[in-house]
């Protein structure tokens, strides 16, 4: 069992908003700012990032498009995270249990948007990208990811993210680069993450959604997120560990692998 409160707020500037505004569908509107008939629902799942997540939502208020939500779910925090959320989002799910599968089946339960992005709490988004990702997401594609960058600009990170890009944009692997975003009845269709994977999940949900269209990458606008993972724990581990998750995923269950936590 763990413990579940739910927060609905304004956003930015806009007055509070309480759980009937948005029963009765009187969602945020961002004035001077371009609307589109595609709501999309931001779920951010948060374990401890007071540190990366206000810089994430501050990207997300300089978009350029205006039909979209925030949601944040803080889970198994025992810093400020939710803090920082409170506020900052249109609605705050504090969970007391630490799980990203969870957290972000949970933001998705709780959507109002035909399309679902997961952003990672540590990346942020270039203005253009949410209007990017309307204008490029057809209802022939599945799931799709933005290009990636490194918000550090040494030559090792630069040239990772420059391989990772590659190959996403070949398709040669389906993967994220801290979003992804998908349809949302076409997740609720397969289940959503699963909840107990702590590795390659992505991959995984990516994978399943495919059976309903093409793997979406767009490629003109990025995604900025933090290389934390290859500092703390060094660039050749890291990489080592994921070729390793890699070859593993043909062969074993990987629901019993677990995923170090680096903050």
């Amino acid at each position: 069992m763990f413990n579940l409160v739910m927060e609905t707020r304004g956003f930015l500037e806009l007055p509070l908003l309480h759980a009937t505004d948005w029963k009765q569908g009187r969602i945020p509107r961002f004035p001077g700012r371009a609307q589109d008939d595609s709501m999309i629902s931001v779920i951010i799942p948060a374990h401890n990032e007071e540190d990366y997540l206000t810089a994430t939502l501050d990207a997300l208020k300089r978009q350029n498009y205006g039909n979209f939500e925030v949601i944040v779910v803080a889970n198994g925090c025992s810093d400020r995270t939710a803090e920082v959320a409170r506020g900052c989002c249109h609605r705050l799910i504090v969970s007391s249990q630490k799980n990203l599968g969870v957290a972000r089946n949970l933001g998705a339960r709780m959507a109002r948007g035909e399309m679902l992005l997961f952003l990672d709490a540590d990346t942020t988004l270039e203005p253009m990208a949410l209007r990017r990702i309307t204008q490029c997401f057809s209802k022939n594609d599945a799931a799709g990811t933005l290009m990636g960058r490194p918000d550090h600009d040494r030559f090792n990170y630069r040239l990772v993210y420059f391989v990772k890009n590659l190959i996403h944009r070949c398709s040669l692997h389906t993967g994220s680069s801290g979003v992804i975003f998908c349809w949302k009845k076409r997740f609720m269709e397969i289940g959503g993450f699963d909840e107990g994977l702590e590795v390659r999940e992505n991959s995984h949900l990516i994978k399943r959604l495919l059976r309903f269209g093409k793997y979406r990458y767009i490629g003109d606008v990025a995604a900025t997120t933090s290389m934390r993972r290859y500092q703390y724990c060094g660039f050749q581990r890291v990489i080592w560990l994921w070729l390793k998750l890699w070859l593993e995923s043909f062969f074993c269950d990987l629901h019993r692998r677990h995923y170090e936590t680096v903050r």
